[in-house]
């Protein structure tokens, strides 16, 4: 290896070893790496643009300003208490129902936004109805990830993959949506069912006192304010929702759509936007932009190519790529961050365009990245959130508790999924 190979990639190990700690906050260990390989002028300056992906930056941010300027109104409350009153006061139809929204609002508002919004409101549910809280908030968690497998910006990994090999939202709604995600929904569901049945069944004789209280509670209580509340809805469903839709026929970025609604937004509602920016997740931004740095020196330095050119010669199809990506990228997401992981993955795929077809490789990049979070309790950020939820509230949700069903979930979603990609482009 040559010497700035080896500088290069012991500043990827050891930003990577920093962020698995946590002894240094992800961003803080980002930007210290960035600025290291900047000074030395491993990756030159007039080549940041280059690798440093605003397309997934800039989506994010205008996400982030819909959101924050929308939850004021209390859009997302009011859609959880509708949700539970379908229910009905069964513990059976809450658990489907608050899956289905959760995976539903995931799919196009990032996984840890969706919790932080609906895991107040369910835990105030199950508290209504006096049952166990635990399977619901797992399946919130798993609906979470699967939700936002489903979608161009569903999660992070996602706006990534599809900004590198530019892949527009439809085709992440028809090659992850349906079937995968929706055939791993309901599979999770009915596994969180079966590892709780018990406890499921147990209230089936107070079920009319659940549905009375879950049917006194009023959805319109929730809404702050009634008229930020319809701007809402028509920006972000009728606006940003719909742009994603068609921005590939319209030849705008989704990027510029989330921007777009967010400048929308801010001006018709005349909302404070400082108090919109202020609650940006500015070290998310910062995050990636230092991220895609380092992997740029890996990618400058050949690192990249010369580990693409070793997994290619030990893979001789589109299938095994297919099945070493999905299930490399699960059990390693289950331990690691998937955004570091997914941006070292990225340039090694296209490295190996030179030898196979890598459109799927990026589906099977995609399902393992993102549903890999499941495994673990430290899989994904959507779960150290609900965790950290649940445990103000006095609930205990143990790493060995989480991994056994979370595990079980894991292997099976991405078993659905790596079947259904290998059938559908690679066949029998």
């Amino acid at each position: 290896m040559e010497p700035m190979e080896l500088i290069a990639l012991a500043i990827f190990i050891g930003v990577y070893g920093v962020i698995m700690s946590e002894r240094i906050h992800r961003t803080v260990a980002a930007m210290v790496g960035a600025s290291l390989v900047l000074l030395i002028k491993i990756v030159p300056w007039e080549k940041v643009p280059e690798y440093l992906d605003l397309d997934t930056i800039l989506l994010l941010a205008g996400m982030m300003v819909v959101v924050n300027v929308a939850r004021e109104s209390g859009l997302f409350e009011y859609i959880a208490i509708k949700t539970a009153k379908l229910s009905k006061g069964s513990p059976m139809k809450v658990l489907l129902l608050f899956s289905v929204v959760t995976a539903v609002v995931s799919a196009f508002l990032d996984n840890v936004t969706t919790v932080l919004l609906l895991t107040p409101m369910l835990l105030y549910i199950t508290k209504k109805m006096d049952v166990n809280p635990i399977p619901f908030l797992l399946s919130e968690v798993f609906a979470s990830n699967i939700g936002g497998t489903a979608t161009l910006i569903g999660d992070p990994p996602n706006i990534m993959i599809g900004s590198a090999a530019n892949l527009s939202f439809n085709e992440f709604i028809l090659n992850m949506g349906g079937p995968i995600a929706f055939i791993d929904l309901f599979a999770t569901v009915g596994i969180i069912y079966l590892a709780y049945r018990a406890e499921m069944n147990s209230h089936k004789e107070n079920e009319e006192g659940i549905r009375m209280t879950i049917m006194s509670l009023d959805e319109n209580d929730a809404i702050r304010d009634p008229v930020l509340f319809r701007k809402s809805i028509v920006v972000l469903i009728g606006g940003v929702i719909i742009g994603f839709f068609f921005h590939d026929k319209l030849g705008v970025e989704p990027a510029v759509i989330a921007l777009t609604g967010a400048s929308i937004l801010l001006l018709w509602s005349r909302a404070s936007p400082e108090h919109a920016l202020e609650k940006v997740e500015w070290a998310t931004l910062f995050f990636f932009g230092g991220l895609f740095i380092i992997v740029g020196s890996l990618v400058e330095t050949g690192a990249i190519a010369q580990v693409a050119n070793w997994m290619v010669s030990h893979i001789h199809s589109e299938g095994e790529a297919v099945l070493a990506i999905s299930w490399f990228s699960a059990f390693s997401s289950a331990v690691v961050d998937n955004i570091p992981f997914t941006a070292t993955m990225i340039p090694l795929i296209k490295a190996m365009g030179n030898h196979l077809n890598t459109y799927p490789l990026w589906w099977a990049l995609s399902l393992g990245a993102c549903l890999g979070g499941n495994g673990t309790a430290i899989g994904a950020s959507a779960n150290v959130v609900v965790i950290g939820i649940a445990h103000r509230e006095g609930i205990r949700i143990t790493f060995n508790d989480f991994l056994k069903v979370g595990m079980t979930i894991m292997i099976t979603t991405v078993a659905i999924g790596t079947a259904i990609i290998w059938l559908r482009y690679v066949g029998l």
